[in-house]
């Protein structure tokens, strides 16, 4: 084997390594409780690491007691450093991680929003989830426990 080779291993197994964003979850409402497609915890308050993805979404379904459940696609936003070291070093893994999950989100079901933000110290945005979005993700929850 090269030195090229396992050099081009290497880089490859870091870039996949760090294929990942950590995200902490809240909810505005005590109680509530949040599944996200692709993970098995529902608690909140919570952290949670999730893989970085191009074409995919992460569904969810949150729901709080005396509240609809509310169903959709978590906001996901446009990583550049991937983008640019897929670009320098291997094109094709743009396919696969350009979009991770923001570090913070905060659901409230009473507004029928999801808020999230990059830094701590930034503004909440906040995000309702469209009509064809929480169909996905209703008929995605509906699916998984065979309704």
């Amino acid at each position: 084997m090269s030195i090229r080779a396992v050099l081009v291993a290497l880089v490859m197994a870091a870039l996949s390594a760090g294929c990942t964003a950590t995200t902490s979850l809240t909810a505005a409402q005590g109680g509530s409780s949040l599944e996200i497609k692709e993970t098995s915890q529902s608690n909140l308050p919570r952290s949670e690491t999730l893989g970085a993805t191009t074409f995919g979404n992460y569904e969810f379904k949150a729901e709080s007691p005396g509240f609809e459940p509310l169903y959709g696609v978590l906001p996901l936003r446009l990583n550049g450093t991937y983008m640019a070291l897929d670009i320098l070093f291997f094109c094709p893994a743009l396919f696969f991680n350009l979009r991770e999950v923001f570090p913070y989100y905060e659901l409230d079901l009473e507004k029928r929003v999801i808020r999230y933000k990059k830094e701590d110290s930034d503004p909440w945005v906040e995000y309702q989830p469209t009509a064809d979005e929480s169909a996905r993700a209703q008929k995605f929850f509906s699916a998984a426990k065979g309704d």
